[in-house]
């Protein structure tokens, strides 16, 4: 008790009146005023800023009409072949002629609906079973039609996904880090679900049937690309000019598609 008595009887001196009482560094005001910058800056962004939250979708580069595949009528053999990979062909050309036997009618494959062929499975002298593929043909008025990104995203998703929302195309035969992405927009986002038949019937190819809808069955979402007439490619990459050579379709792509735009302060606030 007698040292606190002493504290007090030093504290009440008159000779401590005309001390100042310091109650903070300069430094420590300096953190302070920082401190508090730092907080309004992140507030103000909390409130007015955005961020971008993409959706990762599996697609393929194809033309907008789709792909179909031609199969053959009867089983036999390939004794005429009319046309060959790269020729764009009107609805009704004849591709090629299979003879089921010796001394039978000769079969005529014509195509279905004009395009471009671009794959021909069966040649001069062929053996092929009733159903096999024959060909595969894009539906494509022109050379020049350009390309889209067909995405199949789970069905659960495509709600998220908006028409005309930004998208990024990484094309799995171009090296990303070389040359970029492709620049493009949501022109189209399927109203139901797509069957594996589907799939397959408008990509002209089984398998990738079967890839897209190993995990249930997606919904189709169709990518518009940006043209450019300074690229060699014709499209809008990320980078200057993208690839030096053209792109082809039936090529498998990664697309990031951007669903949503929040502000920060959404997700602490109900």
């Amino acid at each position: 008790m007698q040292f606190r008595q002493q504290a007090l009887a030093k504290q009440q001196s008159a000779d401590d009146l005309d001390v100042p009482a310091h109650l903070a560094r300069p430094q420590g005001r300096l953190v302070l005023a920082v401190t508090a910058a730092v907080v309004a800056a992140a507030c103000f962004w909390a409130v007015a800023g955005t961020v971008a939250s993409k959706l990762s979708v599996p697609g393929v580069l194809i033309h907008a009409g789709g792909d179909y595949t031609l199969q053959s009528p009867v089983a036999g053999q390939v004794v005429a072949v009319f046309a060959g990979a790269g020729d764009t062909l009107a609805e009704g050309s004849p591709l090629l002629e299979v003879r089921p036997g010796q001394g039978q009618k000769v079969q005529t494959v014509r195509t279905v609906a004009a395009g471009r062929l671009t794959a021909l499975a069966a040649g001069l002298g062929t053996v092929v079973e009733t159903g096999s593929a024959l060909a595969t043909v894009e539906r494509v008025s022109s050379p020049a039609e350009p390309l889209v990104a067909v995405l199949y995203t789970p069905a659960g998703t495509a709600a998220s996904i908006p028409v005309g929302a930004t998208v990024d195309v990484t094309v799995q035969s171009v090296p990303a880090q070389q040359y970029g992405v492709l620049r493009g927009r949501v022109l189209a986002v399927g109203t139901g679900p797509q069957t594996e038949q589907q799939i397959t019937g408008f990509l002209g190819s089984a398998e990738l049937g079967r890839q897209f809808s190993a995990e249930g069955e997606p919904v189709a979402v169709v990518v518009g690309l940006e043209r450019s007439g300074r690229t060699r490619s014709g499209y809008v990459w990320s980078s200057t000019q993208g690839p030096p050579y053209p792109l082809r379709s039936e090529v498998l792509v990664s697309a990031a598609v951007q669903v949503a735009t929040e502000h920060p302060v959404s997700w602490i606030l109900p």
